[in-house]
């Protein structure tokens, strides 16, 4: 006769040995463990995000160069722009050489100071001109010292412009200020037409300083997540270390499974899904690495397994059989209750017939 599966309760957990206080010590200790964990995976979706997002070079030419940290690398940063600064700052002086040709000019004067719109009478100025620009308004700009000035030439170029479109914008063609402020327009693109390649320079320069930058940036992040990468490998390892220290101290506390155990537990094994023998298996090749787990037919000696392997696959049976239990007193009350309601649906649909009346 085979031999019956067993119930769950028959699976029952083992007795321990260790006294109160040391349960509170290795309770204390995982919790730490978890804690240590959840800190470590942190790290990890960090490193991870940085490499999804990023896709690191390994050319030749970047794999040779000197990697510095990444507080060298904001330090580099901040000298590169301060130098760039100087540089734009010589510039917007040399520019200064246009404006006081331009400002100097006999059509000047009518630019040189904003707008009076009140004594001019001219009620509707604000109305077409969104912007009111002026010679005396940009040549404070191009000397603040507090900050608050011109950062690039460019932007004393479209102010300059800017000063001659109001003009023609607002007035006639035909008018003597339209016909200035073409005049000194043309005369200043023509100047700026002379100056304009050394700005494209400076734009050169500055555009590979950026990238040169961003590289380095790069380059030092991708330093920094492959330190904490390895500091994270180790520590895994650390884990895994205390983890097993804290698994042995608990079953080096407990009764060792008996030879019955083994049995019931081996038949129970008969009424495991599917993914619940994966399961097992699993547990198995931890243990045992040379144990194969995709084989055609595998043989799991429970002899020859340690305690912490048997007891790992005594609660997990142990937790599957109660599971399916449920599972089936769920199911049986469900079909009774259906078994029931159409009973109770009979029966009213019978009472109905008998109290209709006889035509």
């Amino acid at each position: 006769m085979a031999e019956s599966v067993p119930e769950p309760d028959r699976i029952i957990a083992g007795e321990s040995k260790i006294v109160p206080v040391e349960i509170e010590n290795i309770k204390q200790r995982v919790e730490e463990v978890v804690q240590w964990v959840d800190s470590l995976e942190q790290k990890l979706a960090q490193v991870e995000e940085f490499y999804s997002t990023v896709a690191v070079s390994n050319s030749p030419s970047s794999a040779s160069r000197h990697v510095v940290g990444i507080r060298k690398v904001q330090q580099e940063a901040a000298r590169r722009e301060a130098v760039a600064a100087k540089r734009m700052h010589d510039l917007m002086r040399q520019f200064g050489t246009i404006f006081r040709q331009i400002t100097q000019h006999k059509c000047a004067w009518p630019f040189m100071h904003p707008v009076d719109v009140e004594s001019l009478g001219l009620d509707d100025y604000y109305e077409v001109i969104d912007e009111p620009m002026d010679f005396t308004t940009i040549k404070n700009q191009m000397e603040a010292k507090d900050g608050t000035g011109y950062k690039h030439v460019m932007q004393i170029y479209a102010d300059m412009r800017l000063v001659f479109e109001n003009a023609m914008k607002y007035n006639e063609d035909a008018s003597d200020v339209y016909s200035m402020a073409k005049t000194l327009l043309q005369k200043f693109e023509e100047k700026w037409a002379h100056f304009l390649p050394k700005v494209e320079e400076e734009e050169k320069i500055r555009e590979e300083e950026e990238k040169q930058a961003a590289m380095e940036a790069l380059l030092a992040k991708e330093a920094s997540h492959t330190k904490t990468t390895r500091d994270l490998s180790n520590e895994i390892c650390n884990v895994n270390e205390e983890l097993d220290k804290l698994k042995h101290a608990v079953v080096g506390r407990c009764r060792k499974i008996t030879s019955e155990e083994k049995r019931n537990i081996g038949l129970a094994f008969l009424k495991l899904s599917p993914d619940e023998l994966q399961k097992v298996l699993g547990i198995v090749a931890q243990a045992d690495p040379r144990f194969q787990t995709k084989a055609e037919e595998v043989t799991i000696e429970m002899d020859v397994l340690d305690e912490p392997t048997l007891w790992r696959l005594k609660f997990l049976v142990k937790d599957a059989l109660e599971n399916a239990k449920k599972k089936e007193e769920t199911a049986r009350t469900k079909q009774n209750n259906e078994v029931s309601n159409k009973r109770n649906a009979v029966n009213k649909l019978a009472e109905r017939r008998t109290k209709r009346p006889c035509l």
